[in-house]
Parts: C-alpha cells; structure tokens; sequence
C-alpha cells in the first residue's frame, strides 16, 4: 500500500496565504501526494509550481456549505479546470437531500461531471448532517450523478470522518465508486481506520505527520 499516493494534502480556508500554499506543495513534492487540495484562486499557481511533477492539483466546488445554484456550481468547475485543476471535489446542496429533492442533487453532481470533462470529481454529501438512510441515498445519487468519488465531510462541519460512515458509503457504491475520507484524519492510525473501512483516499493537512509515522513503523519492523 502506497499511502503517500492515497493523500489528498489538503489547505483550505478563508485565510491562507502564499506562504502556507508553498509550504503545502513542497510538503506534497517531498513526500509524493496524491494531490495538493486547494481553494480554486490558488488552482494556477499551484499546478505551475507542480507541472514538473506527478502530483494533481485537486480544488473544491461549492465550497464549503454547498449553497449554489447547479449552474453555479457548474461555471465555478469550469473555471477550475480551465485553470488547471486536475480533480474537483464539490459539496452538495444539503439541504436539497434532506429535503428530497434529488433531482436538484443529480443536476448539480452532472452539471460538474459535465465541466470536469473526464477529470475525477468527489462529491461531498456531508455525512455529519444526514442520518444513515441519507448516507445510503446520497451515495445512490453520486452514482446517478456519474461522479468517481463520494466523500464525507468538507472539514468544516459538526464533525468529519466516521469509521462507520465510510462503511456504509462503501457498501452503497461498491465497486461502482471510490470512497475519500476527509476531516478529523490525523494520524497513521486514523488512516488505516479509514483504508480498512473501504476509502481509497484520505483528505488531510495531516499528511506529513501520517507518512512519517508510518516510515517509522516501517523501519521498526526491519530486521538487520
């Protein structure tokens, strides 16, 4: 198991600067992530800072509470790819779910899997707001909706990750989809939780911390 290659290194927020978007993509470089995760403004500057490099450059739609229109959400995509952007991971309309109307959830997931263009596009259905039946409905909806991902959580809700929750997505999509673990993932344990659990992707400022501990763990096992 890669583990590096399963991490999304992820700095997003409404006050980063330059400074801690360097830090972030020499970290990735260092240590060969998945992907850098940024707010779609640094999308440019990141995949030129990468372009010589193997990891993606992964930003977020509708972020981070998913009140945008369809068609919203759809021109913030495009305008990322055009950017640059590798891989899109966008939030849902939650409130569109629990409500029912999932027509509004199918459109907004295919208005970005339309914009992405073959691109891999994650949809965060923000699993701390939805009961388990929602869980199952929204991962069904993700499928519908043409996606390669279902993630759970943006990191900025009530709480992010749950075992149980990763679980239960992967027993809905299957084969059909992969699985992203976002919020609360800090450690190399918290990871493997998650791996064990069914997610083929971690999203995480952790990132650094998690590999390293693993190396460690790796070099105690080594016999001379």
């Amino acid at each position: 198991m890669q583990l590096n290659k399963m991490i999304d290194h992820t700095k997003l927020g409404a006050n980063i600067n330059k400074q801690q978007i360097d830090q972030l993509i020499l970290e990735a470089k260092t240590y060969d992530f998945k992907s850098v995760c940024v707010n779609p403004v640094w999308v440019k500057y990141a995949k030129h800072q990468l372009k010589h490099t193997d990891v993606l450059v992964c930003t977020v739609v509708g972020f981070p509470h998913g009140t945008h229109a369809p068609e919203v959400k759809g021109f913030e995509a495009q305008s990322c790819v055009l950017d640059g952007a590798d891989e899109l991971d966008m939030v849902i309309n939650v409130h569109a779910l629990k409500s029912k109307d999932y027509h509004t959830t199918v459109r907004e997931i295919e208005a970005v899997v339309k914009e992405a263009k073959g691109r891999t596009v994650k949809v965060i259905i923000e699993t701390c707001y939805l009961t388990p039946e929602e869980i199952v409905k929204a991962s069904e909806l993700v499928l519908k909706g043409g996606a390669q991902f279902v993630k759970t959580s943006t990191g900025f809700g009530t709480y992010g990750a749950r075992v149980e929750d990763v679980l239960l997505m992967k027993h809905t999509v299957k084969d059909q989809a992969e699985v992203k673990a976002s919020g609360g993932v800090r450690t190399y344990e918290d990871s493997l939780k998650m791996i064990e659990a069914g997610a083929t992707r971690i999203g995480t400022s952790n990132g650094v911390d998690i590999v390293s501990k693993k190396e460690k763990k790796d070099d105690s096992n080594t016999s001379y």
